[in-house]
């Protein structure tokens, strides 16, 4: 049987040969997950001797992120805002810039929240932990994503303060809110064929790229910005995650919808990541 340490030269060296864009790290942190350590503990276990069935736990996952499956994937789980979330391959994994998005809802009075294309949860469920008397509704088109929604709820313990529906944005909804947010699919189908493989072949693609894109990635953003106003409460507000360049189109969008106070912030790149604004009045 080999020691841990062992087994890490030989899975960086594959790993950078299949392309992956920090080998090292990815080993480290396939080496926790087929040890069932914590990533932060794995110097402590790097002179163990790894048992069979967890050798062959790491020879899977490596061989996994070699074909470039998302780590998050493999390993079943993403850190986000400090809480953990299972991730399969029927949602997208929740990145970092996403809590741009969080960063600024936090900003917004809520008690009702409605997460748009809700996929992992991750949004709703962390708008919910971070205000303990809030409630909130997640729709997304996927069952399975759905599926994995509600299962992260209830490991968050938040399960009775989300209710997760099936509905193609907001066709099912019933009800206003005093926030909604969305991640919505915004990349375009030229876009989508340059993404890296770990996106673009593992990442459900209706969860990237809008149906009846028409080149620019914001047909989505039409849908929901123009609905809405009849989900708001007067004064609630609408914030959007963006792609980079789309800040000045979903910027006009929400001007000619109606909103106000429009705001746009920026991910920890400096690129604009959200926008947002604010409905002084509610639609009948």
């Amino acid at each position: 049987m080999s020691r841990a340490a062992g087994l890490l030269p030989g899975a960086v060296a594959r790993l950078r040969a299949a392309g992956v864009a920090d080998p090292a790290r990815d080993a480290r942190l396939l080496l926790a997950h087929a040890l069932r350590v914590g990533a932060e503990r794995l110097t402590l276990h790097m002179d163990d001797t790894v048992a069979p069935a967890a050798q062959a736990r790491f020879e899977r996952a490596v061989a996994a992120r070699a074909r470039r499956q998302p780590l998050a994937q493999i390993t079943g789980r993403r850190l986000f805002w400090g809480r953990e979330f299972r991730v399969t391959p029927d949602v997208l994994d929740p990145r970092p810039e996403t809590e741009t998005l969080i960063a600024a809802a936090l900003e917004r009075r809520y008690a009702r929240v409605l997460d748009l294309g809700t996929g992992s949860g991750a949004i709703l469920l962390t708008l919910l932990a971070e205000r303990a008397q809030a409630t909130g509704v997640g729709c997304d088109i996927s069952d399975p994503a759905l599926a994995v929604a509600r299962a992260n709820a209830q490991a968050l313990g938040l399960d009775a303060r989300a209710t997760f529906l099936r509905s193609d944005w907001f066709a099912a909804v019933d009800g206003r809110f005093d926030l909604i947010v969305s991640n919505p699919p915004y990349v375009s189908a030229p876009e989508h064929a340059d993404l890296a493989p770990d996106v673009r072949d593992w990442e459900p693609r209706g969860a990237l790229v809008p149906v009846g894109d028409a080149g620019d990635g914001l047909a989505d953003y039409r849908r929901i910005v123009a609905g809405a106003a009849a989900y708001l409460t007067p004064g609630g507000a609408l914030l959007l995650e963006i792609g980079a360049t789309q800040a000045p189109a979903v910027t006009e969008a929400l001007r000619t919808a109606g909103f106000g106070e429009i705001v746009t912030a920026p991910d920890m790149d400096g690129r604009p990541r959200v926008v947002g604004g604010r409905l002084d009045r509610a639609l009948p």
